[in-house]
Protein backbone atom coordinates (compact mmCIF):
# COMPACT_ATOMS: atom_id res chain seq x y z
CA UNK A 1 0.00 0.00 0.00
CA UNK A 2 2.64 2.22 0.82
CA UNK A 3 3.94 2.55 -2.83
CA UNK A 4 1.15 3.23 -4.24
CA UNK A 5 1.37 7.20 -4.36
CA UNK A 6 -1.17 8.31 -6.90
CA UNK A 7 -4.35 7.17 -8.48
CA UNK A 8 -1.95 6.00 -12.15
CA UNK A 9 -0.51 3.75 -9.57
CA UNK A 10 -4.07 2.68 -8.90
CA UNK A 11 -5.07 2.54 -12.59
CA UNK A 12 -1.65 0.25 -13.54
CA UNK A 13 -3.17 -2.29 -11.07
CA UNK A 14 -6.50 -1.98 -12.31
CA UNK A 15 -5.48 -2.74 -15.70
CA UNK A 16 -3.36 -5.71 -14.66
CA UNK A 17 -6.28 -7.17 -12.62
CA UNK A 18 -9.76 -6.80 -13.97
CA UNK A 19 -10.80 -8.49 -17.50
CA UNK A 20 -10.12 -6.63 -20.50
CA UNK A 21 -13.66 -5.50 -21.43
CA UNK A 22 -14.05 -4.76 -18.02
CA UNK A 23 -11.62 -2.50 -17.31
CA UNK A 24 -12.29 -0.59 -20.94
CA UNK A 25 -15.90 -0.34 -19.80
CA UNK A 26 -14.35 1.93 -17.45
CA UNK A 27 -11.43 3.54 -19.02
CA UNK A 28 -12.81 4.54 -22.80
CA UNK A 29 -14.93 7.21 -24.04
CA UNK A 30 -17.54 8.10 -26.92
CA UNK A 31 -15.97 7.70 -30.83
CA UNK A 32 -12.44 8.90 -31.01
CA UNK A 33 -12.41 9.93 -27.56
CA UNK A 34 -11.45 13.24 -27.59
CA UNK A 35 -13.75 14.72 -24.75
CA UNK A 36 -12.96 12.03 -22.57
CA UNK A 37 -8.98 13.25 -23.00
CA UNK A 38 -10.03 16.99 -22.95
CA UNK A 39 -11.67 16.34 -19.40
CA UNK A 40 -8.17 15.57 -17.92
CA UNK A 41 -5.81 17.66 -20.28
CA UNK A 42 -8.12 21.14 -19.84
CA UNK A 43 -7.70 20.55 -15.90
CA UNK A 44 -4.33 20.49 -15.97
CA UNK A 45 -3.73 23.71 -17.92
CA UNK A 46 -4.75 25.52 -14.72
CA UNK A 47 -1.78 26.71 -13.02
CA UNK A 48 -1.50 27.46 -9.29
CA UNK A 49 -0.30 30.51 -7.61
CA UNK A 50 2.48 29.37 -4.74
CA UNK A 51 2.09 31.08 -1.42
CA UNK A 52 4.57 31.75 0.82
CA UNK A 53 5.19 32.85 4.53
CA UNK A 54 1.30 32.08 5.65
CA UNK A 55 0.61 30.29 8.47
CA UNK A 56 -1.43 27.50 6.46
CA UNK A 57 -1.46 25.12 9.77
CA UNK A 58 -4.79 23.75 11.54
CA UNK A 59 -6.28 23.44 7.66
CA UNK A 60 -9.83 22.02 7.00
CA UNK A 61 -10.83 20.47 3.93
CA UNK A 62 -14.37 19.68 5.61
CA UNK A 63 -17.85 20.82 3.85
CA UNK A 64 -21.61 20.04 3.33
CA UNK A 65 -23.56 18.64 -0.01
CA UNK A 66 -26.63 19.44 -0.24
CA UNK A 67 -26.74 19.97 3.84
CA UNK A 68 -24.40 16.87 4.47
CA UNK A 69 -21.44 16.88 6.14
CA UNK A 70 -18.60 15.43 4.28
CA UNK A 71 -14.81 15.15 4.82
CA UNK A 72 -14.00 16.53 1.63
CA UNK A 73 -15.91 17.98 -1.26
CA UNK A 74 -15.66 14.88 -2.72
CA UNK A 75 -18.53 11.93 -3.79
CA UNK A 76 -18.40 9.01 -5.42
CA UNK A 77 -20.21 8.95 -8.87
CA UNK A 78 -22.62 6.73 -9.99
CA UNK A 79 -21.02 4.31 -12.29
CA UNK A 80 -22.42 1.30 -13.92
CA UNK A 81 -21.08 -2.07 -13.63
CA UNK A 82 -19.10 -1.34 -10.96
CA UNK A 83 -19.49 -4.86 -9.40
CA UNK A 84 -17.84 -6.16 -12.48
CA UNK A 85 -14.37 -4.31 -11.49
CA UNK A 86 -14.09 -5.97 -8.22
CA UNK A 87 -16.73 -8.75 -7.04
CA UNK A 88 -19.39 -6.77 -4.47
CA UNK A 89 -17.59 -3.77 -5.96
CA UNK A 90 -20.82 -1.60 -5.01
CA UNK A 91 -20.69 -2.62 -1.51
CA UNK A 92 -17.38 -2.46 -0.92
CA UNK A 93 -17.43 1.21 -2.58
CA UNK A 94 -20.24 2.26 -0.39
CA UNK A 95 -18.73 0.94 2.75
CA UNK A 96 -15.20 2.97 2.17
CA UNK A 97 -16.83 6.44 1.64
CA UNK A 98 -18.94 5.72 4.47
CA UNK A 99 -16.01 5.07 6.80
CA UNK A 100 -13.84 7.81 4.99
CA UNK A 101 -16.82 10.09 5.36
CA UNK A 102 -17.86 10.44 1.71
CA UNK A 103 -20.61 10.01 -0.17
CA UNK A 104 -21.82 7.23 -2.30
CA UNK A 105 -23.88 6.93 -5.34
CA UNK A 106 -25.14 3.74 -6.40
CA UNK A 107 -26.22 3.55 -10.04
CA UNK A 108 -29.14 1.98 -11.38
CA UNK A 109 -26.90 -0.03 -13.80
CA UNK A 110 -25.40 -1.44 -10.88
CA UNK A 111 -24.57 -5.20 -9.93
CA UNK A 112 -25.51 -5.43 -6.30
CA UNK A 113 -29.11 -4.03 -5.45
CA UNK A 114 -30.25 -0.97 -3.89
CA UNK A 115 -31.16 -3.57 -0.94
CA UNK A 116 -27.63 -5.39 -1.21
CA UNK A 117 -25.97 -1.86 -0.69
CA UNK A 118 -28.95 -0.72 2.38
CA UNK A 119 -28.30 -4.09 4.47
CA UNK A 120 -24.51 -3.86 4.46
CA UNK A 121 -24.02 -0.29 5.20
CA UNK A 122 -24.81 1.99 8.16
CA UNK A 123 -25.02 5.47 7.03
CA UNK A 124 -27.76 6.49 3.97
CA UNK A 125 -26.08 6.34 0.69
CA UNK A 126 -27.22 8.50 -2.60
CA UNK A 127 -29.16 6.90 -5.65
CA UNK A 128 -28.50 7.45 -9.21
CA UNK A 129 -31.61 7.03 -11.40
CA UNK A 130 -31.95 7.01 -15.32
CA UNK A 131 -35.56 7.79 -16.87
CA UNK A 132 -36.63 4.59 -18.85
CA UNK A 133 -40.07 4.23 -21.01
CA UNK A 134 -41.37 2.34 -18.13
CA UNK A 135 -42.62 4.66 -15.97
CA UNK A 136 -43.93 2.44 -13.56
CA UNK A 137 -40.30 0.76 -13.31
CA UNK A 138 -39.19 4.16 -12.04
CA UNK A 139 -42.09 4.57 -9.76
CA UNK A 140 -40.93 1.21 -8.05
CA UNK A 141 -36.82 2.30 -7.88
CA UNK A 142 -38.26 5.49 -6.12
CA UNK A 143 -39.68 3.68 -3.72
CA UNK A 144 -37.19 1.31 -3.42
CA UNK A 145 -34.58 3.85 -2.88
CA UNK A 146 -37.01 5.33 -0.20
CA UNK A 147 -37.58 2.01 1.66
CA UNK A 148 -33.68 1.62 1.84
CA UNK A 149 -33.44 5.09 3.50
CA UNK A 150 -31.48 7.08 0.65
CA UNK A 151 -30.86 10.72 1.32
CA UNK A 152 -30.70 11.83 -1.58
CA UNK A 153 -31.71 11.30 -5.56
CA UNK A 154 -29.43 11.90 -8.77
CA UNK A 155 -31.57 11.97 -11.83
CA UNK A 156 -29.35 11.40 -14.85
CA UNK A 157 -30.06 13.97 -18.00
CA UNK A 158 -27.55 12.82 -20.83
CA UNK A 159 -28.27 9.23 -20.94
CA UNK A 160 -31.73 9.15 -23.25
CA UNK A 161 -29.59 7.87 -26.26
CA UNK A 162 -26.63 5.73 -25.93
CA UNK A 163 -23.23 7.01 -27.18
CA UNK A 164 -21.49 4.57 -28.85
CA UNK A 165 -17.87 3.30 -27.46
CA UNK A 166 -15.77 1.63 -29.64
CA UNK A 167 -14.17 -0.34 -27.43
CA UNK A 168 -16.94 -2.00 -26.13
CA UNK A 169 -18.11 -2.56 -29.31
CA UNK A 170 -15.35 -4.30 -30.16
CA UNK A 171 -13.79 -6.37 -26.83
CA UNK A 172 -17.81 -8.22 -26.84
CA UNK A 173 -19.41 -6.20 -24.40
CA UNK A 174 -22.87 -6.92 -23.94
CA UNK A 175 -26.24 -8.31 -22.00
CA UNK A 176 -24.74 -11.16 -21.43
CA UNK A 177 -21.25 -10.32 -22.35
CA UNK A 178 -20.23 -12.91 -25.36
CA UNK A 179 -17.68 -15.60 -24.82
CA UNK A 180 -15.86 -15.37 -27.41
CA UNK A 181 -12.06 -17.03 -27.57
CA UNK A 182 -10.11 -13.63 -27.27
CA UNK A 183 -12.32 -12.81 -24.06
CA UNK A 184 -12.39 -16.30 -22.49
CA UNK A 185 -8.05 -16.42 -22.99
CA UNK A 186 -8.24 -12.88 -21.31
CA UNK A 187 -10.10 -14.00 -18.06
CA UNK A 188 -7.70 -17.17 -18.15
CA UNK A 189 -4.91 -14.66 -17.01
CA UNK A 190 -7.00 -12.68 -14.31
CA UNK A 191 -7.28 -16.12 -11.53
CA UNK A 192 -8.15 -13.52 -9.09
CA UNK A 193 -10.87 -12.10 -10.68
CA UNK A 194 -12.44 -14.96 -11.18
CA UNK A 195 -11.96 -16.48 -7.60
CA UNK A 196 -14.04 -13.65 -6.31
CA UNK A 197 -16.68 -13.48 -8.48
CA UNK A 198 -17.29 -17.60 -8.43
CA UNK A 199 -17.76 -16.48 -4.35
CA UNK A 200 -20.53 -14.65 -4.82
CA UNK A 201 -24.00 -14.82 -6.22
CA UNK A 202 -24.30 -10.99 -7.80
CA UNK A 203 -23.24 -10.79 -11.48
CA UNK A 204 -26.09 -8.86 -13.18
CA UNK A 205 -28.18 -5.97 -12.54
CA UNK A 206 -29.42 -6.44 -9.63
CA UNK A 207 -31.66 -3.71 -9.47
CA UNK A 208 -33.18 -4.89 -12.88
CA UNK A 209 -33.07 -8.65 -13.04
CA UNK A 210 -35.89 -10.14 -10.87
CA UNK A 211 -38.05 -6.49 -10.46
CA UNK A 212 -39.32 -6.50 -14.11
CA UNK A 213 -41.96 -8.85 -15.59
CA UNK A 214 -40.50 -10.98 -18.29
CA UNK A 215 -36.96 -10.07 -17.15
CA UNK A 216 -35.62 -13.30 -15.35
CA UNK A 217 -31.95 -13.35 -16.05
CA UNK A 218 -28.90 -11.74 -18.24
CA UNK A 219 -30.40 -12.43 -21.67
CA UNK A 220 -34.28 -11.42 -21.46
CA UNK A 221 -32.67 -7.88 -19.88
CA UNK A 222 -31.07 -7.61 -22.98
CA UNK A 223 -33.79 -6.82 -25.37
CA UNK A 224 -35.21 -4.87 -22.44
CA UNK A 225 -32.93 -2.60 -22.03
CA UNK A 226 -31.97 -1.81 -25.51
CA UNK A 227 -35.41 -0.54 -25.48
CA UNK A 228 -35.93 1.25 -22.24
CA UNK A 229 -33.69 4.79 -22.44
CA UNK A 230 -36.08 7.25 -23.22
CA UNK A 231 -35.21 10.06 -25.63
CA UNK A 232 -38.14 12.04 -24.78
CA UNK A 233 -37.33 13.01 -21.03
CA UNK A 234 -38.19 16.74 -20.56
CA UNK A 235 -38.39 19.20 -17.65
CA UNK A 236 -41.78 17.92 -17.13
CA UNK A 237 -40.24 14.25 -16.60
CA UNK A 238 -37.81 16.30 -13.74
CA UNK A 239 -40.65 17.73 -12.21
CA UNK A 240 -42.65 15.00 -12.14
CA UNK A 241 -39.83 12.80 -10.16
CA UNK A 242 -38.87 15.50 -8.08
CA UNK A 243 -42.95 15.15 -6.70
CA UNK A 244 -42.54 11.21 -6.60
CA UNK A 245 -39.68 11.04 -4.30
CA UNK A 246 -39.68 14.34 -2.60
CA UNK A 247 -36.35 14.61 -0.77
CA UNK A 248 -33.13 15.79 -2.07
CA UNK A 249 -32.82 16.38 -6.02
CA UNK A 250 -29.58 16.58 -8.10
CA UNK A 251 -29.57 17.00 -11.64
CA UNK A 252 -26.46 15.17 -13.22
CA UNK A 253 -25.36 15.79 -17.06
CA UNK A 254 -25.56 19.76 -17.14
CA UNK A 255 -22.92 21.65 -19.66
CA UNK A 256 -24.51 24.27 -20.64
CA UNK A 257 -25.77 27.42 -19.20
CA UNK A 258 -29.21 27.91 -20.12
CA UNK A 259 -29.70 24.52 -18.92
CA UNK A 260 -28.13 24.92 -15.70
CA UNK A 261 -30.92 28.24 -15.57
CA UNK A 262 -33.31 25.43 -16.03
CA UNK A 263 -32.04 23.19 -13.33
CA UNK A 264 -32.56 25.61 -10.86
CA UNK A 265 -35.81 26.34 -11.98
CA UNK A 266 -36.60 22.87 -11.30
CA UNK A 267 -36.17 23.15 -7.99
CA UNK A 268 -33.25 20.93 -7.94
CA UNK A 269 -30.93 20.96 -5.02
CA UNK A 270 -27.62 20.54 -6.90
CA UNK A 271 -26.71 20.06 -10.40
CA UNK A 272 -23.42 18.32 -11.38
CA UNK A 273 -21.52 19.82 -14.49
CA UNK A 274 -20.75 16.37 -16.49
CA UNK A 275 -20.27 15.09 -19.59
CA UNK A 276 -20.98 11.64 -18.90
CA UNK A 277 -16.88 11.34 -18.58
CA UNK A 278 -16.47 11.89 -22.25
CA UNK A 279 -18.97 8.88 -22.69
CA UNK A 280 -21.77 10.18 -24.71
CA UNK A 281 -21.12 13.31 -27.09
CA UNK A 282 -17.55 13.21 -28.53
CA UNK A 283 -16.67 16.83 -29.42
CA UNK A 284 -18.56 18.76 -26.42
CA UNK A 285 -15.99 20.52 -23.97
CA UNK A 286 -14.53 19.15 -20.88
CA UNK A 287 -16.52 19.86 -18.06
CA UNK A 288 -13.88 22.05 -16.58
CA UNK A 289 -14.21 24.32 -19.93
CA UNK A 290 -17.99 24.69 -19.45
CA UNK A 291 -18.09 25.24 -14.84
CA UNK A 292 -17.43 29.23 -14.87
CA UNK A 293 -20.72 29.77 -17.63
CA UNK A 294 -22.54 27.74 -15.43
CA UNK A 295 -21.38 28.64 -12.29
CA UNK A 296 -22.04 32.33 -13.43
CA UNK A 297 -25.48 31.43 -15.29
CA UNK A 298 -27.01 30.14 -11.18
CA UNK A 299 -24.82 32.38 -9.07
CA UNK A 300 -27.32 34.04 -6.71
CA UNK A 301 -29.49 30.78 -6.93
CA UNK A 302 -30.10 28.26 -4.05
CA UNK A 303 -28.66 25.46 -6.42
CA UNK A 304 -25.34 24.69 -5.43
CA UNK A 305 -23.15 23.16 -8.71
CA UNK A 306 -20.64 20.37 -8.46
CA UNK A 307 -18.62 19.02 -10.81
CA UNK A 308 -17.58 15.43 -12.49
CA UNK A 309 -14.90 14.86 -15.34
CA UNK A 310 -11.74 14.09 -15.54
CA UNK A 311 -10.44 14.19 -11.94
CA UNK A 312 -7.90 11.91 -11.38
CA UNK A 313 -5.62 13.79 -8.17
CA UNK A 314 -6.69 16.12 -5.06
CA UNK A 315 -5.02 19.44 -7.54
CA UNK A 316 -7.91 18.76 -10.03
CA UNK A 317 -10.69 18.68 -7.37
CA UNK A 318 -8.69 22.21 -5.95
CA UNK A 319 -9.16 23.24 -9.10
CA UNK A 320 -12.53 22.66 -9.96
CA UNK A 321 -13.96 24.18 -6.67
CA UNK A 322 -11.43 27.07 -7.50
CA UNK A 323 -13.36 27.89 -10.45
CA UNK A 324 -16.85 28.00 -8.60
CA UNK A 325 -17.68 24.05 -8.07
CA UNK A 326 -18.88 23.83 -4.39
CA UNK A 327 -17.67 19.79 -4.46
CA UNK A 328 -17.11 17.10 -6.77
CA UNK A 329 -17.55 13.57 -8.26
CA UNK A 330 -15.23 11.05 -8.96
CA UNK A 331 -15.87 8.23 -10.58
CA UNK A 332 -13.01 6.99 -12.89
CA UNK A 333 -10.52 7.04 -10.16
CA UNK A 334 -12.34 5.02 -7.36
CA UNK A 335 -12.81 2.48 -9.91
CA UNK A 336 -9.00 2.33 -10.68
CA UNK A 337 -9.13 1.88 -6.93
CA UNK A 338 -11.90 -0.67 -6.64
CA UNK A 339 -10.63 -2.84 -9.61
CA UNK A 340 -6.79 -2.78 -8.00
CA UNK A 341 -7.63 -4.08 -4.34
CA UNK A 342 -11.36 -4.15 -3.95
CA UNK A 343 -12.62 -1.87 -0.42
CA UNK A 344 -8.68 -1.22 0.78
CA UNK A 345 -8.51 0.40 -3.34
CA UNK A 346 -11.29 2.60 -2.99
CA UNK A 347 -10.07 3.89 0.54
CA UNK A 348 -6.74 3.96 -0.81
CA UNK A 349 -7.84 6.83 -3.99
CA UNK A 350 -9.53 8.65 -1.16
CA UNK A 351 -6.70 9.09 1.12
CA UNK A 352 -4.50 10.10 -2.27
CA UNK A 353 -7.16 12.35 -3.09
CA UNK A 354 -7.34 13.53 0.20
CA UNK A 355 -3.27 14.46 0.96
CA UNK A 356 -3.45 15.67 -2.51
CA UNK A 357 -5.93 18.35 -2.20
CA UNK A 358 -4.98 19.23 2.00
CA UNK A 359 -1.25 19.48 0.82
CA UNK A 360 -1.88 21.41 -2.59
CA UNK A 361 -4.09 24.00 -0.57
CA UNK A 362 -1.68 24.91 1.74
CA UNK A 363 0.79 25.55 -0.85
CA UNK A 364 -1.88 28.47 -1.94
CA UNK A 365 -2.06 29.79 1.01
CA UNK A 366 -5.46 28.24 2.25
CA UNK A 367 -6.04 26.91 5.83
CA UNK A 368 -10.22 26.06 4.93
CA UNK A 369 -11.57 24.74 1.74
CA UNK A 370 -14.27 27.40 2.08
CA UNK A 371 -11.57 30.55 1.58
CA UNK A 372 -10.07 28.25 -2.12
CA UNK A 373 -11.51 31.05 -5.13
CA UNK A 374 -10.18 31.67 -8.38
CA UNK A 375 -7.06 33.88 -6.55
CA UNK A 376 -5.41 30.41 -6.39
CA UNK A 377 -5.00 30.34 -9.88
CA UNK A 378 -2.48 32.06 -11.88
CA UNK A 379 -4.25 34.64 -13.99
CA UNK A 380 -7.42 34.25 -12.23
CA UNK A 381 -9.77 36.50 -13.98
CA UNK A 382 -9.34 34.46 -17.68
CA UNK A 383 -8.40 30.44 -16.43
CA UNK A 384 -6.17 29.28 -19.11
CA UNK A 385 -8.59 26.80 -20.53
CA UNK A 386 -9.49 26.92 -24.71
Amino acid sequence: MTVITDIEDLRVLHERRAPRMFYDYCDSGAWTETTYRSNQTDLQKLKFRQRVAIDVDNRSLATTMIGEPVAMPVALAPTGLTGMQWADGEILAARAAEAFGVPFTLSTMSICSIEDVAARTTKPFWFQLYVLRDRAFIERLIDRARAAKCSALVLTLDLTILGQRHKDIKNGLSTPPKPTLVNLLNLLTKPRWCLNMLGTPRRQFGNIVGHVSGVADTRSLASWTSAQFDPTLDWSDVEWIKRRWGGPLVLKGIMDAEDARLAADSGADALIVSNHGGRQLDGAPSTIEALPAIVDAVSGRRIEVWFDGGIRSGQDVLRAIALGARATMIGRAFLHGLGAMGEAGVTRCLQIIRKELDITMAFCGKTDISQVDRSILLDPGRPRVP
